[in-house]
């Protein structure tokens, strides 16, 4: 048999959008802090920073819009990102910089033992 009864749940709706709201405000709030201090943005700083779960920070699409976001902007920043940013004419810049100084030190090199050899000589020349 099927009830009458009608259940009023406006109280719950309201009680979770509102606990929903306030999770959010944490959020910003704690993102605000990190932006501050300029720590690293990402899931799990936000989610101890500001005391929700990732879950909350996953299923939300816009506070997951402006942490990816945040965290882009902070890659793109990197030193490392710089590094992995250099274009092919700076590297071979680079490696024919590096293959000059390698000629010149193999060059040296073998001077040096030239000259060692001739020293060598000398001294056994003279014993």
């Amino acid at each position: 048999m099927k009830s009458k009864h009608i259940r009023n749940t406006e109280g719950v709706k309201k009680h979770a959008q509102m606990k929903s709201q306030e999770a959010a405000q944490k959020v910003d709030q704690a993102i605000q802090r990190l932006i501050k201090t300029k720590a690293k943005i990402n899931f799990n700083q936000v989610a101890m920073e500001s005391g929700v779960s990732k879950a909350f920070l996953y299923n939300n699409p816009e506070l997951r819009n402006r942490i990816e976001g945040l965290r882009k902007q902070q890659e793109v920043n990197s030193p490392q990102t710089i590094k992995r940013n250099m274009t092919d004419a700076s590297k071979d810049a680079l490696i024919a910089a590096k293959n000059n100084r390698i000629k010149k030190l193999e060059a040296e090199n073998k001077r040096l033992k030239d000259e060692l050899l001739k020293l060598r000589g000398i001294v056994y020349d003279k014993f």
